[in-house]
């Protein structure tokens, strides 16, 4: 080969690189032309029989044919790289695997159901922060300063003034200290007490709390009528609705709201421990103290109720074991699709 040679046996190389599809391709191509027997090495071991006036351009032609074809072949391996990988890792002439659909948990799906219902009524989804401030979680609430809810032993404290809501109820406080009555709202969201993990409590845990303030006249028969609606809306036209004196630091009066079971339909079983009811939420009128907090007229009007997902899970969908609700086990998930 001749000087003037050089320049179509670079164009060949070149051609012959780019034409390259896979990393096989690639190091063929390598192996033609600087492999052992290779044509470009070939020239490169000729270059003795040269004569000497040549050898200088003769060396410095190849030498840069060379540096242009190892060039072009490394950005080719490269260039290809992912298409031998991806036929090795994939054959796409295998049939598909169907994995099926995914499926909403079922504590997304209480939820999403009180908030449809809700919201039939008139209510709004508000949200608030998970980390709350004392006030907001307790002062605000009505909450005796020696209250045990406030103790380490209950509630996970960040600081001073800082902890984990263990209430979705702060979101109420937001919600009044931002805007004036009237207020009808829903706030669904985690909260997080230091209880031990068992059958029936976790220290991470979910409710939905209700708020209406109006500057009307609102009785504690509204507060009734709403919840006799939304019981017979989550858990069927037959279910009856039963309401106990109680107390709570944020309403007077308050009650405990029962509704009927839905297994034994009130006669009796182990669901409801033979009383035919089941312990679903907790109400009442909101105290005039709470308002204060908010810098509301104590003449406001109002009622709050709040109630357990997990707890209208488990009765709802016959779980016997709040664990399983988190556990994710596939096979327990899909039985709620």
């Amino acid at each position: 080969m001749t000087l003037q040679d050089i320049p179509q046996f670079q164009a060949d190389a070149l051609a012959a690189v780019a034409a390259a599809k896979t990393p096989d391709d690639v190091e063929g191509v390598r192996i033609k032309f600087l492999g052992r027997n290779g044509s470009l090495t070939a020239l490169m071991k000729g270059l003795r029989d040269v004569p000497p006036a040549d050898k200088p351009a003769f060396g410095q032609a190849l030498n840069a044919l060379r540096a242009a074809f190892t060039e072009a072949l490394e950005a080719r391996k490269e260039a290809v790289a992912g298409e031998g990988a991806a036929h090795e890792a994939f054959d796409f002439s295998m049939p598909g695997n169907w994995r099926g659909a995914g499926s909403l948990h079922p504590l997304t799906l209480v939820t999403e159901e009180v908030t449809r219902i809700f919201a039939q009524m008139g209510f709004t989804v508000a949200d608030g922060p998970d980390i709350e401030t004392e006030f907001n979680n307790f002062d605000a609430l009505n909450t005796a300063k020696h209250h045990p809810s406030r103790d380490e032993r209950d509630t996970f404290w960040l600081g001073p003034e800082l902890l984990l809501r263990t209430q979705t109820s702060p979101v109420q406080i937001r919600t009044m200290l931002a805007r004036k009555p009237p207020v009808r709202i829903i706030n669904p969201g985690r909260c997080y007490r230091r209880d031990t993990t068992d059958a029936t409590h976790s220290a991470n845990f979910h409710q939905i709390e209700g708020l209406f303030v109006d500057v009307k006249p609102v009785s504690l028969a509204d507060l009734k009528s709403t919840l006799a609606h939304f019981a017979r809306e989550m858990m069927g036209p037959q279910i009856q609705v039963r309401f106990r004196p109680h107390f709570f630091p944020f309403t007077e009066p308050s009650v405990e709201v029962d509704f009927s079971c839905h297994v034994c339909k009130g006669k009796g079983c182990a669901v409801c421990k033979q009383s035919g009811w089941i312990e679903i939420l907790g109400a009442g009128i909101v105290d005039t103290r709470v308002f204060r907090h908010v810098g509301y007229d104590p003449e406001c009007y109002g009622y709050a109720f709040g109630m357990g997902v997990e707890r209208i899970a488990m009765i709802k969908y016959g779980v016997t074991d709040l664990r399983h609700l988190y556990t994710n086990d596939l096979r327990y998930l899909r039985s709620f699709a």
